[in-house]
This record gives structure tokens, C-alpha cells and sequence, in this order.
């Protein structure tokens, strides 16, 4: 076997800023589900580790918003250490760290303890030296109390693309090459055959991922298909993998998943809250749901909350908007159908966060009803329409780490690179999703007033926006 163990080696992966892997967005994750987390008493010098850090967008952003803490990406590949650590060394993001380890034989001496980590996808790629090599440093390194994130192809949401995988490896091998031009040869035969009738590749989920893969890049579509050792995962086998790290099941850092009443339909909740034990209740829920992809929290070492406290911690957060107030949207798409946001509850909390950051326990009172935190925080941040802030006090500084990073990216962007990043804040403590060419508008708002990127729309009203979350003074 190579050097890369089976994984794909030959093209770098995408490369973007992935929020569920924020410690804000697990810590909030362990909140929803009563669960005592790192943050926030760990908010200023917190150890966060990723594996399979790829490019090293997510880790970058993270140590440029939060300056007091120790990042560390890991990753197989030279090509994406040495851009990561390229583009760190360009933005002058010093507390973070590029390390190219492969776990089958990593020492895990080499690294210090750490609070929390993420391995984001990879997990359903690799062989099984691999994940006991990933298993094996967390039960070395992962501190008790500590999180981590680990997201993953699963089953039974991939069960009608096993087909299609395996034909995209075995026809790639012959046509022979680099993985991207394996792939792309490899895609036309499983056009041709969905177009013969061929019943594996009609069914829904297949035939939209052929007509996805049409239109993403070569890179994504190599290394999401074409590793030797491919294989989505049970819940339940992947809970039996981690043991030796002593984790438990938390939950998701999809944070809407956490909602029942999401996901789930009357029914399909009266049978699943007759289960007491995790592993199963997974399953039957994943059994429901359309999700391919699950992104789950683990502890080490559960310790759970009342329900006062919970209510009471939630209360102490402060959040802003992601969006102008006019553009939130109260009726969310679930796997149901559609999750009404009452109005009465949720536009006064809206139009409070318009003048920016606000507490949680501020916002339920500025909505004059008697309404849950659990609700208004998981639903607001699940939906992408709010973020939490992790230091409400901190200003925009034009000298820091942050304001590097976003002015690194943007030059990567106008030079032609369309790798996605998030915009770094210290006031978040993470990034801001957006894409290309928001990223290049804000930067160039902080530096000279101008919004508009050079021929593109100026994304009008949005300094509101990033004058909330810090990016802008």
C-alpha cells in the first residue's frame, strides 16, 4: 500500500471554513443537550486541535479570532501543510501550528493536551490504521472534560450511493491517471448508465449526486469518491471505535438536529421516545432521517446539567445577527416540511439584535412572553441567522491577527483563488461565514470605506453587519 495509505494524495482538497467545527458552535451543541463543555471557562486559553486540517482554512480562522489560544492542524498531505503554513506565515498568525502526521505512526507525545478537537469528514475515507491512529491520540491527549467533533458519511443516509461509489472507483482505476481526470472519466460512465436505465443509478439519491457532481470541482469530487478505503458508517460503529478514547455521545453540531420536532415527524417521535439507550435511539432517528452526513459531538467524560442551569447559562450568552433584520427568515425548510419561527416571539428578539449584540436574557424580555432560551438560541444560531459572541467586549483592532487573515484571504481571492474562508473576529471568537466575494468587500470596507469588489455587486447594507461581529470598527 502507498504512503497515503489508500486516501487520495495526488490533488489538494477544497479548501473552506467549516462553523460546526468552531468551539462555540460544540459548546452550544453540549448546552442544548444539558452538558457541561470547556467554554466558556476556557474562552481565553483554550487547546484546539484538527485533524485532517486539509488547507488549513478552519484552523487559521480560529487562531486568528482567538489570539490567547493554541491551534494545531494535522494533516497527510505536504501540499496542504505547506500552503497552510504559507498562508499563516503571510498573515502573521503566530499560535497556530501545521504538523504533516500520519497517524498510523504518530507519536502522540508530539502533541500537548488539548481541550477540544475536530476531524471533519475524513473519518469515512480512511483505513482502519487510521481511525485507531486518530483513536489512539485522543485517549492520549484529549483532556477529561474535553470535546470532540467528528463528522462523517453515515448510514443509512448514504445506503443508495454505496452502488455509485464503488463503480466511480473501479471504472476510475482502469481509465488510469490522476484522481481528478479517474473521476471525471469515471462520472461519464455513470451518466451513460443512469441514461440506459440502469435502476441503482435512477433512484433519487445516486441520480442527484451525479447531477451534482457535474457542477463541483474536480478536486471535491476525487477526494470525496475515489479513496481505496471508502465507507459510510453507522452511529452506533463509530460510538463501538471511540471507546478506547472513553467518549460520550453528545449529540449534533448541526444544531437543528437537536430538535426533535425538526426532524421528526408526531409518529416517528412516539417511537423514539419510547428508547432510553443512545445507540439506538440514533439509529431509529437516522433510520428517519435524510441525513448522509452526521456531525457528532462526543465528551470525554458526560457531565450533565439541570434544566435551570442550562436555561440560566443560555440566558448569558449574547448573539448577533448574520443577516440584515429584513432578510431573517421564520419559516425553516426541515426534513419534515416547515418550522414556523412564531412572529410574536421571535421579530421582537430580531429587531432588538438589529442595534447589535444582545444577551439572550435581554432578547427573551424584549419579547414580552414567556418564551424559551433552548428555542431561541438553538433555533436563531441553527439556522445560520445568528451567531454566538464570545468576547461582546472586544473592538475591531486594525493591528491584529484577525484583520491579517481577512486581508491574507482577500488577496489569495482577488489573485484568483476560490478556496472560502470565514471573516475572522476576536468578537466571535470564530469566523464569519461568507463567501468570495463578501470576504473581499469587508476587507476592503475596513480599509478605505469602499464595499464593492471590482466587478462585482457591492453586497449593499451588509456593514451593519460587520460592524456587529467585530470585522469593522
Amino acid at each position: 500500500m502507498s504512503w497515503s495509505h489508500g486516501y487520495v494524495a495526488d490533488i489538494p482538497y477544497t479548501a473552506h471554513y467549516h462553523p460546526q467545527q468552531s468551539p462555540d458552535v460544540l459548546a452550544l451543541a453540549c448546552l442544548l443537550n444539558r452538558t457541561e463543555s470547556p467554554l466558556p471557562a476556557r474562552r481565553d486559553d483554550l487547546t484546539y486541535v484538527e485533524f485532517g486540517c486539509g488547507r488549513g482554512r478552519t484552523a487559521l480562522c480560529l487562531a486568528a479570532s482567538n489570539p490567547g489560544w493554541r491551534v494545531i492542524g494535522l494533516d497527510l498531505l505536504p501540499a496542504h501543510i505547506a500552503e497552510a503554513r504559507a498562508l499563516a506565515a503571510e498573515a502573521g498568525i503566530a499560535n497556530v501550528e501545521f504538523m504533516e502526521a500520519d497517524l498510523v505512526t504518530f507519536d502522540p507525545t508530539m502533541l500537548p493536551e488539548f481541550d477540544i478537537a475536530s476531524a471533519h469528514g475524513f473519518w469515512s475515507w480512511v483505513a482502519d490504521p487510521v481511525r485507531d491512529g486518530l483513536v489512539r491520540v485522543l485517549a492520549a491527549r484529549l483532556r477529561a472534560g474535553g470535546l470532540l467533533h467528528l463528522s462523517y458519511n453515515a448510514l443509512p443516509g448514504w445506503q443508495g450511493a454505496i452502488g455509485l461509489q464503488r463503480l466511480l472507483l473501479e471504472a476510475g482505476d482502469r481509465i488510469g491517471g490522476r484522481s481528478d481526470r479517474r473521476a471525471a472519466g469515471a462520472l461519464e460512465l455513470a451518466q451513460a448508465l443512469r441514461a440506459a436505465g440502469a435502476m441503482h443509478l435512477e433512484a433519487s439519491q445516486p441520480s442527484g449526486l451525479i447531477d451534482r457532481a457535474k457542477s463541483v470541482s474536480p478536486s471535491y469530487l476525487s477526494h470525496e469518491y475515489m479513496n481505496r478505503f471508502w465507507r459510510p458508517c453507522f452511529q452506533a460503529d463509530v460510538q463501538d471505535a471511540l471507546e478506547p478514547a472513553r467518549l460520550d455521545f453528545v449529540g449534533s453540531a448541526e444544531l437543528l438536529e437537536n430538535f426533535p420536532e425538526l426532524v421528526l415527524t408526531a409518529e416517528q417521535r412516539a417511537v423514539c421516545d419510547r428508547i432510553d439507550e443512545p445507540r439506538l435511539r440514533e439509529l431509529t432517528r437516522d433510520l428517519c432521517m435524510p441525513r448522509p452526513l452526521r456531525s457528532d459531538v462526543y465528551v470525554r467524560g458526560a457531565r450533565l446539567m439541570s434544566r435551570d442551569v442550562q436555561e440560566q447559562a443560555l440566558r448569558e450568552l449574547v448573539l448577533c445577527l448574520t443577516r440584515l433584520p429584513d432578510e431573517v427568515i421564520y419559516a425553516l425548510k426541515t426534513a419534515t416540511g416547515t418550522a414556523t419561527l412564531s412572529p410574536d416571539f421571535f421579530r421582537p428578539a430580531v429587531s432588538a439584535l438589529a442595534d447589535g449584540p444582545r444577551k439572550v436574557g435581554d432578547l427573551l424580555s424584549a419579547t414580552g412572553q414567556i418564551g424559551s432560551a433552548v428555542d431561541l438560541v438553538g433555533l436563531l444560531v441553527g439556522s445560520g441567522q445568528a451567531v454566538v459572541v464570545g468576547r461582546p467586549d472586544a473592538e475591531a483592532d486594525p493591528d491584529s491577527g484577525a484583520v491579517r487573515h481577512n486581508r491574507a484571504i482577500a488577496a489569495h481571492i482577488l489573485r484568483g483563488d476560490p478556496a472560502q474562508s470565514g471573516l475572522a473576529s476576536i468578537r466571535l471568537g470564530a469566523g464569519l461565514v461568507c463567501d468570495p466575494d463578501t470576504m473581499v468587500a469587508a476587507v476592503q470596507a475596513a480599509e478605505t470605506g469602499d464595499t464593492r469588489r471590482p466587478g462585482a455587486a457591492p453586497p449593499d447594507g451588509r456593514r451593519p453587519i460587520w460592524q456587529h461581529a467585530g470585522v469593522l470598527s
